[in-house]
C-alpha cells in the first residue's frame, strides 16, 4: 500500500507535523490536476505562472490576498536600473527592463484596466570619490554593453543644478550628532544610465500578468491560504505532489514553486527545505516616502531617478510634482524583523524626519516637510542574507523557490519567471542543476544568466552590496 505524507503546519507558529494517508491502489499519487501551482500572485509570482502557461503547461496560482500584486508588489518603489554588484545581476536587469519596453507586446493578451507602463526618466548614480558602487557597476556594463554617460563633477552641476554636491556621508541618522557636519568634500561626478526609469504601477504589471496566465489557460485563487504540502516516496527521497488547503481541501500538482514574497521562510519550514538551505531569507519592515517637489522645477517631468549612497538614500519622480523617497539600507538605518502578517503601523516619525532631511540635504530648495505632513508606504519585504535572490530547485524534489528578492527585484519580474520556467522544465527533464548549474540565455539580449548566482546553496556573496543595490 502506497503511502503519501502531508506536511501540515501546526496551530504553534512555523511548527509541522506529518500524517499519513493510505493510497488504497497502491499505485501511488494519481494523476495532478495541475503541471504547477506557484504560491504567491505578486509581479514574479505572476511572472513564473505566465512563463509556465505559454509552455503549455497547467498552472494554479494561490494567494492569501484579495487579488494579484495586493502584497508587497503593490508597495514597490518600481525602479528600474542597472547598478548591481555581480554579472548576473547586471545581466538580469538589463535583459528585465526590455520586457517592461515591450510590455504589452509580451503579455500578448488584452487587460481591461489597461497596461503598466515604463518610464524612462534615467538614472543617476552619484559617485562620491573614486571607491565606491560605481567601480563595480561600470565593467560589468562595459562588458554586457549597457549603455550609460560618465559626467564629472562639471557636466553633474550643469545637469542637477539644484543639487548640493557636496559630500556628507557616510550615511548617518537625523538624531546623530554625524549628521549635522561640515561637508568634507564633493562628489566626483556620476554614472547616468539613459535606459532606467520606473513602472508607473506596480499592482497593474501584475494583474496584467494574472491576464496573461489566463489567456493561457492559467487558473488563480485568491483569499487562499496553502497549510501544509502533499508528498510521496521516491527514489531520491520525497517528491512533492500538491498542497493542502485551509478549508481542509487539497489540490495536487507535478510541482510546487515558493513565491511567497514575506512568507516565503514560513511556506519553506512547511516544506521542511529551511533547514537545508544555505542562504536564508527573513520579512523585514521597510518605509517609504512622498514629498513635494522643488517649487524651481517640474520634477516628475524633469526630474531622474537617483542612487545617493553618500546620504543612504534614492529617490524617483513621482506624478503631480512629487518624488518617492526610499532607504538604501545603510549600516545605521534599522532592519527590523517582522513577521508576514503582524500589523506594520504607521510611518515612522524617525524614518520620517531622517529621510526627508537627507533628501533636503542633497536638494536644498525641497524645503523640510512639516512633521506632520508624514506620507509614504509601510510594507515588508523578503530579504535573503546577501540580498540576491533565490532562484532555485530545492531537497525536496518538484519544490522550487523564487524568493529573497529583498525589495530590489520588481524590474526582474520577466527575466525571472524566465528563468524559474527554463529551470523547472530542465530539472524535471532530468537534469542535475546542483551538480551543473544551468545557464540560460536572456529573452531580449541573448547574454548568459548563469543560475548558480542565485543558488539556494551559495555562499554569501562578498561582491554584494548588502543593500537594495543587490
Amino acid at each position: 500500500m502506497a503511502v503519501m505524507t502531508v506536511r501540515r503546519r501546526s496551530t504553534s507558529v512555523d511548527l509541522q507535523h506529518s500524517v499519513t494517508m493510505s493510497d488504497p491502489t497502491g499505485a501511488g499519487p494519481g494523476e495532478p490536476e495541475y503541471d504547477a501551482i506557484v504560491i504567491g500572485a505578486g509581479v514574479i509570482g505572476g511572472a513564473v505562472a505566465y512563463e509556465l502557461a505559454r509552455r503549455g503547461h497547467r498552472t494554479l496560482n494561490i494567494d492569501k490576498g484579495p487579488g494579484a500584486g495586493y502584497g508587497s508588489t503593490s508597495a514597490s518603489s518600481a525602479v528600474v536600473r542597472f547598478s548591481y554588484s555581480t554579472e548576473t545581476g547586471v545581466a538580469a536587469a538589463w535583459d528585465g527592463m526590455h520586457y517592461w519596453r515591450n510590455w504589452a507586446e509580451y503579455l500578448g493578451a488584452p487587460d481591461e484596466s489597461g497596461y503598466a507602463k515604463l518610464v524612462q526618466c534615467g538614472m543617476v548614480l552619484l559617485i562620491q570619490g573614486e571607491e565606491g558602487h560605481h567601480n563595480r557597476v561600470m565593467p560589468l556594463w562595459d562588458r554586457l554593453g549597457v549603455p550609460y554617460e560618465y559626467w564629472d563633477h562639471t557636466e553633474l552641476e550643469q545637469r542637477l543644478p539644484t543639487f548640493d554636491l557636496d559630500l556628507y556621508g557616510p550615511p548617518s541618522r537625523s538624531t546623530d550628532d554625524d549628521f549635522w557636519k561640515e561637508a568634507h568634500g564633493t562628489m566626483v561626478g556620476a554614472l547616468f544610465s539613459p535606459d532606467a526609469g520606473y513602472v508607473d504601477d506596480p499592482q497593474l504589471a501584475a494583474h496584467n500578468l494574472q491576464r496573461a496566465a489566463e489567456a493561457q489557460g492559467g487558473e488563480f485563487r485568491f483569499r487562499t491560504e496553502v497549510v501544509g504540502f502533499l508528498t510521496h516516496p521516491c527514489a531520491s527521497g520525497d517528491r512533492v505532489t500538491g498542497v493542502e488547503l485551509a478549508d481542509g481541501s487539497t489540490v495536487t500538482a507535478k510541482v510546487v514553486v515558493n513565491v511567497g514574497g514575506p512568507h516565503s521562510s514560513a511556506i519553506n519550514k512547511l516544506a521542511g527545505v529551511y533547514d537545508a538551505m544555505n542562504i536564508k531569507t527573513a520579512s523585514i519592515r521597510h518605509e517609504t516616502y512622498h514629498v513635494p517637489g522643488p517649487p524651481d522645477m517640474d520634477f516628475t517631468a524633469d526630474g531622474f531617478a537617483v542612487a545617493d549612497d553618500d546620504s543612504g538614500i534614492y529617490f524617483r519622480p513621482q506624478p503631480g510634482n512629487n518624488i518617492l523617497v526610499g532607504t538604501t539600507d545603510p549600516p545605521c538605518d534599522p532592519k527590523v524583523p517582522v513577521g508576514p502578517d503582524e500589523e506594520l503601523g504607521e510611518i515612522t516619525s524617525d524614518g520620517w524626519e531622517t529621510n526627508t532631511m537627507r533628501i533636503n540635504k542633497r536638494m536644498p530648495t525641497l524645503g523640510v516637510p512639516l512633521p506632520h505632513e508624514k506620507k509614504g508606504v509601510v510594507d515588508r519585504y523578503d530579504k535573503s542574507d546577501d540580498w540576491i535572490p533565490i532562484y532555485d530547485r530545492t531537497d525536496l524534489d518538484g519544490f522550487y523557490v523564487a524568493i529573497g528578492t529583498s525589495g530590489n527585484q520588481f524590474k526582474n519580474a520577466g527575466v525571472a519567471g524566465h528563468m524559474m520556467a527554463e529551470l523547472i522544465e530542465a530539472v524535471e527533464g532530468g537534469h542535475d542543476h546542483d551538480a551543473e548549474p544551468l545557464q540560460v540565455t536572456a529573452r531580449y539580449t541573448g547574454v548568459n544568466l548563469d543560475m548558480a548566482t542565485f543558488s539556494r546553496n551559495r555562499q554569501i556573496n562578498p561582491s554584494s552590496s548588502m543593500s537594495v543595490h543587490g
